[in-house]
C-alpha cells in the first residue's frame, strides 16, 4: 500500500533577512524565448520589487528558471506578494502570445533565509556564477541576464541594491569590483555549493547554529538546517 504523500513544510519568511529564491518553469518548460522576454521580466522585477517593499540584490535569469536574492522589507508577505505578481504577469504575457492556457511556472517557489554576515556573498557568487557552471558562458561577464554586469558597471544604471556582504568589500566601487572579482575566481570551499543548492531544496536556513537559533527566537520554531563550513572571502583588494 502506498504512503500518502508528506505534507509541504511552511516557509520561513523573515522581515529584513536576505533570502535566496528560485523559481522554475512548470515541468522545466522554457520560460525565456528570447531578449524581450529576458527584458520584460527585469523590468517587472524592478518594478514590483519598488511596489511591494522588496530589495533585490543579485539575480541571473537562466532559460528555464530564475534565481534571486531578495529582502522583504517590514512584511513578509511582500516577498510572496513580489513572486506571484512576477509569475502572472510573465504568464499572461506567454499565454496570449502564444495563443494558449494554463500556468508557466511551478506553483510553489522555493526560498531559504540568508545568514548575512557569513553566507550572503556566497550566495550572491552562487548566483552569478550559475551560467558558468551550466557551461553557457566561459566567465560571468558575457552573461547578460544576471545582475553581475551592473554589479562591475558594465550595463548600465544600477537598479538593484548592492547587499551588506558586498558592500563590505571595500570603501569605494572600484575597490569592492576589485574585491568581488577575485573572490569569484577564488577556489569555491568544499561543500558551498551542495550547502546552498540542499538549503534551498529543502526550504532549509543557510547558515550556522547561532543563525538557526537567531531564527528560532524571531519566528518561533526550529528550522531544520546542515552545519556547512564557512566560505572564505578575501576582503585586502591588494591580497
Amino acid at each position: 500500500m502506498e504512503e500518502p504523500p508528506m505534507p509541504r513544510t511552511g516557509r520561513t519568511v523573515l522581515p529584513g533577512y536576505p533570502h535566496h529564491v528560485v523559481q522554475r518553469g512548470h515541468n522545466r518548460q522554457l520560460v525565456f524565448a528570447g531578449k524581450a522576454d529576458y527584458r520584460r521580466y527585469l523590468g517587472h522585477l524592478q518594478e514590483l520589487s519598488a511596489t511591494h517593499d522588496v530589495r533585490v540584490h543579485a539575480y541571473c535569469l537562466m532559460t528555464n528558471h530564475v534565481h534571486l536574492l531578495l529582502t522583504p522589507g517590514d512584511a513578509a508577505g511582500g516577498l510572496a506578494r513580489l513572486m506571484k505578481a512576477l509569475a502572472a504577469r510573465t504568464t499572461r504575457y506567454r499565454n496570449k502570445l502564444e495563443d494558449r492556457t494554463g500556468t508557466l511556472w511551478e506553483s510553489r517557489y522555493k526560498s531559504s533565509p540568508i545568514q548575512s554576515d557569513r553566507y550572503l556573498l556566497a550566495c550572491v557568487r552562487y548566483i552569478e556564477l550559475n551560467p558558468v557552471r551550466a557551461g553557457m558562458v566561459p566567465v560571468a561577464a558575457h552573461y547578460p541576464w544576471s545582475s553581475y554586469r551592473q554589479r562591475m558597471g558594465l550595463d548600465g544604471d544600477v537598479w538593484f541594491h548592492p547587499d551588506p556582504g558586498y558592500l563590505g568589500l571595500g570603501d569605494s566601487e572600484p575597490v569592492r569590483r576589485q574585491a568581488y572579482e577575485r573572490f569569484l575566481r577564488d577556489a569555491v570551499p568544499a561543500g558551498e555549493w551542495v550547502l546552498i543548492r540542499e538549503s534551498l531544496q529543502r526550504g532549509q536556513l543557510t547558515g550556522n547554529q547561532r543563525f538557526v537559533d537567531e531564527v528560532a527566537r524571531i519566528a518561533g520554531r526550529r528550522v531544520e538546517f546542515r552545519r556547512p563550513g564557512r566560505p572564505r572571502v578575501r576582503r585586502d583588494p591588494q591580497g
